[in-house]
């Protein structure tokens, strides 16, 4: 579990041939969970649940209560902004004049009068993030969704966001750009992120997970309701998402 930039690589390894099944027919309504592969997803849904219990639940309250609000702000604002070049790469893609311009002045001015992104003086004069990803391009070229997926450390998914997730591991020019030197603080920035997402939305994760009757069936729910009322595939109709940024706001 965790934010959309934790551990990312680990989707590469299971991503074979999933990039065909983007094209299999899609129940007929938006409100259905297309889910052959339950079975393993549980598999994997238990495996994820333990990694939390074990690993990323006690160290992201380590994290939340170790370092100051402003700090954690810090670090979150400094991994969102090296995302932010995918993100004008995919609005490109889909065609997002608007949103391209305003997430590259974006990333222009919280690179340098943010200090690398650190802070964010972009979002108070007007320029908020825009988040986009590959799975959502292909949405916006008329890939279907596929299967639901539940995919180890990186959570819910689908089939066409699983192959979005790998291609925007890729895709981002920082990935590139990046001096050798800034690579090791990035990763760790974004190791952080994660983190303060997961001590932010502590009360609701666990809610979702520990408290409900059957926190896989519920997981699915959440994340297929949000991520298709993000696509404009569903009813318009106030979701909460537990997997949002939590500064957003």
């Amino acid at each position: 579990m965790g934010g959309r930039d934790m551990v990312r690589i680990a989707a590469l390894v299971l991503l074979g041939g999933l990039a065909g099944a983007c094209a299999r027919v899609e129940p007929a309504a938006t409100g259905t969970a297309y889910d052959p592969y339950e079975a393993q997803n549980r598999q994997v849904h238990a495996f994820n649940k333990g990694v939390d219990r074990a690993l990323f639940r006690p160290a992201s309250t380590v994290y939340g209560r170790g370092l100051p609000g402003p700090v954690r702000e810090g670090v979150s604002n400094f991994a969102a902004n090296l995302s932010a070049p995918g993100d004008i790469v995919n609005d490109v893609l889909q065609g997002e004049a608007e949103d391209a311009g305003s997430n590259f002045f974006r990333f222009l001015i919280n690179s340098t009068l943010g200090v690398a992104g650190v802070f964010d003086p972009a979002t108070s004069i007007g320029l908020p993030a825009r988040e986009s990803d590959f799975g959502q391009t292909l949405a916006v070229w008329g890939a279907g969704e596929g299967a639901y997926l539940e995919l180890p450390l990186l959570g819910p998914s689908t089939q066409r966001d699983a192959v979005g997730t790998a291609v925007d591991f890729a895709l981002n020019p920082m990935r590139y750009a990046l001096p050798d030197e800034l690579r090791t603080p990035a990763v760790a920035a974004r190791v952080g992120s994660g983190l303060q997402q997961r001590y932010v939305l502590r009360d609701t994760l666990d809610q979702v997970l520990y408290e409900s009757a059957d926190s896989y069936a519920q997981t699915r729910e959440i994340y297929l309701q949000n991520r298709r009322f993000e696509l404009g595939g569903d009813e318009a109709q106030d979701y909460f998402n537990p997997y949002d940024d939590v500064f957003d706001e």
